[in-house]
Order: C-alpha cells, then sequence, then structure tokens
C-alpha cells in the first residue's frame, strides 16, 4: 500500500534555480583550457546532479590533482560571477511552491555555501531556511540514497512517505534507492528518458507540480 505524501524533498540546482546552464557553459570552457574537453552533453552525463567530491575525483583522475584544484577555484569563481550577474528561479517555480502545501526541504549535492548564494540571489532562501541538507553532510552522494535518507530523518518522516524533485539521472536514481518516489523534471538540461524509470514521474513544467503531487 502506498503511504500518503508527507514531505516533498526539493533538489537545488536545476529544480529551484536555473543554475545548472550556468554550470555547463563553465565547465566546457574550463575543459578546453585546462585539458580536457568535453561536450555539453558528456558534462550533462558525468557531472549534472553529483557531487563535489565525486567531481573532483573524476578531474583528478584525468588531469592530475593540481590541476583539480585549479579547475574547482576557477570553476567556484566564475560560477559565483555569474550567478550574481543572471541567475533566475526555475520557470514556474515560485508559483507550483505556492501551491505545494504540505512540508518541504532541500536536498542537494552542492554546498551549504552555495545553496545560501543561489538560492539567497533569488529570495528562495528564507522560504527553505532550516530546511536545507548538503551531500558535504553524508558519506555517500548522489546516486547513493544518503543524502535522501538523511533529509528524511532530519524531517522525522518515513522515507517511504517523502517525494523527490530531482533534474539529473543521479539524484532519480539515489531517489529509488531510498524507497521514494520521484518527480523527474525534464524542463532543464537532462533528457527526459534519461530520467524515466521505476517510482517515477517524468514532467516538462514546474507549473504542472503540484497537481501531479496532490494525484501521487
Amino acid at each position: 500500500m502506498i503511504k500518503p505524501i508527507e514531505l516533498v524533498i526539493f533538489d537545488c540546482d536545476g529544480v529551484l534555480v536555473d543554475s545548472e546552464r550556468i554550470a555547463l557553459r563553465i565547465q566546457v570552457a574550463l575543459g578546453a583550457e585546462l585539458g580536457w574537453p568535453l561536450t555539453e552533453d558528456e558534462i550533462v552525463e558525468r557531472f549534472i546532479g553529483r557531487s563535489r567530491s565525486s567531481i573532483r575525483e573524476q578531474i583528478a583522475a584525468r588531469l592530475g590533482e593540481g590541476t583539480a584544484d585549479l579547475w574547482w577555484e576557477r570553476l567556484e569563481e566564475l560560477h559565483r560571477e555569474a550567478v550574481d550577474t543572471g541567475l533566475s528561479a526555475v520557470d514556474g517555480l515560485p508559483e507550483a511552491l505556492f501551491a505545494i502545501t504540505l512540508p518541504t526541504c532541500v536536498a542537494s549535492s552542492g554546498s551549504h555555501e552555495k545553496m545560501r548564494h543561489t538560492l539567497g540571489r533569488t529570495g528562495l532562501y528564507a522560504h527553505f531556511a532550516g530546511r536545507i541538507y548538503s551531500a558535504s553532510e553524508v558519506t555517500h552522494g548522489k546516486p547513493a540514497p544518503d543524502l535522501f535518507l538523511h533529509a528524511a530523518r532530519q524531517m522525522g518522516v518515513d522515507p517511504a512517505a517523502c517525494v523527490v524533485v530531482e533534474d539529473s539521472r543521479p539524484g532519480v536514481q539515489a531517489a529509488r534507492a531510498a524507497g521514494m518516489r520521484a518527480f523527474g523534471y525534464a524542463g532543464g538540461l537532462t533528457p527526459a528518458e534519461r530520467l524515466e524509470g521505476a517510482d517515477t514521474i517524468v514532467f516538462q513544467d514546474m507549473r504542472d507540480l503540484p497537481g501531479l503531487i496532490a494525484g501521487a
């Protein structure tokens, strides 16, 4: 028997804030500059939705520890500058949040510092303050279930009563591994077919999310 939904867990980048396109553009440029040319599709497959440690490990394995450190230093600097000049909430997200009456929280691969910055720039931080969880708090990042299970524990909700809103394949895989239903947002960078799977509803418009949750 499916449990009624008691908690909606949101990813941050690409779900709440439209930051994945910014990161994609910067990663393409850094790869070309530092010796690992990557296509946009390769970056979506390798990096989107994964923790800092996972991304850094891939870069270090390819280019060495020193270049990985430089890559990440440049990424954080360029990302902060781009966020300050052009970040917005995901299209339709404010309307969706207004219509969702269930408890919500954020569980992201990004650091707390990064989320304070991006959610702050878009006016969303106050909405989630005190209910924001980072992969830095757990041993294994997505696609492992650790982060979502951690968020459910902190919120005092059975994982089976949680749903996750994600825009990446590692994210929906992590939700399934945690025993949670997933809503895969395909209005961003990840194609719909990469989000499809068991216990997952794929959708294109964030304005549709409240109705999908109500009908789940």
